[in-house]
């Protein structure tokens, strides 16, 4: 990757060299890049609340594990809703006053997390604390993105990208879960604290103001009101879908007051969209061919991966007994997965050129892998060094899968509306596929549960057991343990059946025959209605030829 790599634009003139004009002279040229590689780690290891220890800050702060994964998906919120400002911050303010920024404000909320704050204040600040974090590593990888593809193909950039990205989240839970093992669990936020410091250092003795257009772009005409309309709407969406199975749903008042008002905020969030002159979100963004199509695949996929925050969390945490140490030290066998994902993604997309409908059909098919070595595995008596494998195709389909959709996303799309497409993308691949998901992978647990203790019980009983040379409370134990192991293995199965549905479908889907020339489906009441209409015309055939039969007897 030289410095001296060039791109002719397209619209001709002369070629664009790769520099990095932000720094000093006396910086030598090999190692900018690589310092802003090293930017883009610190800034994406920050986070409002960190999963890895969750258990340590519900046990010391006295709060339920559905508010520390509040605050998570808070941080997404912030992060998925901001994408769609990034270029006008970019092109208002100079690189330096930008990460100078983000790094402040991530240190400040770093430092007001470890503080006992009631819980709307702190999901405030994760939803600051993830836009400073998006904005912090938007502007790294978009000043090296000439020196990773000079030429600025997406096929190359995307899986690049996500190198880091994944990586730095499979370390972020290992890291936090290490700290809250052997220290305590905000030393991860004093970690992240000086990671900034470092950020701020850098930035302050290495380089100087430099502004991305010739003149400043202002931000007027961002529709800052549409902003809020839509971050409230998400917020309002994942506390429904967080807190709904713990408020049993619609049997609880709370939750019934929610989801009235967010239908209130959906339909001013519609109102605003089509009736402002500029709106957060564009409805020319839904017009673009395949578009709908895509975002919907995105969300069944994300239901179908948090079985991996569910299924897994509970097998680990109820049956095999790991603490948060252990499983995140087992889940870092899904960075191999993930980096040869990313590279075999860069070969597919880049070097080979091949359909990304059999790319997104051969990744889920090693999901269906993953699914699959969990359903077989499942089992109390098992080594850890057997879910080794279904962990390696997990990382390597979910990283294929991350590049491919946002790749599409890229085809389909013109750049003026690219970004909020990805936002909309982050929307449903951050929190919402995922919370969708996990809310059905809870209400299975609570069923298949449930019908293992009413098929199972009739032949318990203290007093049968009385005359059993066996410990009933232990009984019990293992019988609670063998139940979960059960439903979490029948929902695995449930999962791996989906997977190999959608991968046949998008193979299917590959047909040139099947894509292009199938007849168009009509809607299910334009099929009754024809049925309908089909039998009252036999029913008058039928009574002509009764009357005709009729008249020639006479």
């Amino acid at each position: 990757m030289s410095n001296e790599n060039q791109q002719r634009p397209a619209g001709g003139g002369p070629p664009m060299v790769f520099s990095m004009p932000m720094y000093h002279d006396w910086v030598p040229q090999w190692v900018r890049p690589w310092i802003y590689v090293v930017l883009a780690f610190c800034f994406q290891f920050s986070n409002g609340m960190y999963l890895g220890a969750m258990n340590n800050i519900v046990g010391e702060r006295g709060i339920m594990r559905e508010d520390v994964q509040m605050c998570l998906y808070s941080t997404l919120i912030g992060m998925a809703l901001y994408f769609v400002i990034l270029f006008r911050m970019k092109f208002r303010f100079t690189n330096k006053a930008l990460l100078m920024t983000s790094a402040a404000v991530i240190l400040l909320c770093q430092w007001l997390a470890t503080l006992q704050l009631p819980l709307p204040v702190l999901w405030a600040l994760c939803v600051v604390c993830g836009m400073a974090k998006i904005q912090g590593t938007f502007e790294c990888m978009s000043i090296i993105q000439l020196w990773m593809t000079p030429k600025r193909d997406f096929g190359v950039f995307f899986p690049l990208l996500h190198i880091i990205l994944l990586t730095s989240i499979e370390y972020t839970g290992y890291l936090s879960a290490w700290f809250a093992y052997d220290m305590h669990w905000t030393y991860m936020h004093y970690f992240v604290m000086l990671l900034m410091l470092l950020v701020l250092t850098v930035q302050a003795l290495l380089t100087r103001p430099v502004h991305a257009m010739p003149q400043i772009v202002p931000l007027r005409g961002i529709d800052w009101l549409g902003a809020l309309l839509w971050m409230a709407l998400c917020l309002q969406t994942a506390w429904l879908l967080n807190y709904g199975d713990y408020l049993d749903w619609t049997n609880s008042a709370n939750f019934k007051l929610v989801c009235g008002t967010s239908l209130i905020t959906f339909a001013l969030c519609l109102h605003r969209m089509f009736t402002h002159p500029q709106p957060f979100f564009e409805p020319a963004m839904w017009s673009y061919k395949y578009v709908v199509p895509v975002i919907v695949l995105i969300g069944v996929v994300e239901a179908l991966f948090s079985c991996e925050h569910v299924l897994e969390m509970v097998y680990y945490e109820e049956v095999m007994h790991y603490a948060d140490h252990t499983y995140e030290a087992l889940n870092q066998w899904s960075l191999p997965g993930i980096w040869a994902g990313c590279l075999f993604s860069l070969g597919w997309l880049k070097l080979m050129r091949w359909n990304v409908y059999k790319l997104i059909a051969f990744a889920l098919a090693f999901f269906a892998l993953y699914v699959g070595g969990f359903y077989v595995l499942i089992d109390s008596n098992i080594s850890i060094e057997q879910l080794h494998l279904p962990l390696v195709c997990r990382g390597f389909s979910y990283a294929i899968l991350c590049i491919a959709f946002m790749w599409c996303l890229h085809e389909i799309m013109s750049f003026e509306h690219f970004f909020q497409a990805l936002s909309v993308f982050n929307i449903l691949h951050m929190f919402v596929g995922g919370l969708v998901g996990a809310s059905l992978h809870a209400y299975g647990l609570k069923y298949y549960v449930a019908d293992g203790f009413a098929r199972y019980s009739q032949y318990i009983d203290s007093v049968r057991m009385s005359a059993s040379p066996h410990d009933f409370s232990a009984l019990m134990h293992h019988l609670v343990e063998g139940l979960l192991a059960q439903s979490v293995k029948i929902l695995f199965g449930w999962t791996l059946l989906a997977a190999l549905f959608l991968a046949l479908l998008m193979l299917l889907w590959d047909i040139p025959m099947v894509r292009h020339q199938i007849k168009h489906i009509p809607s299910w009441p334009r099929v009754g209605m024809g049925i309908w209409r089909g039998y009252r015309r036999q029913q008058r055939l039928h009574r002509l030829r009764a009357e005709r039969r009729k008249r020639v007897a006479l």
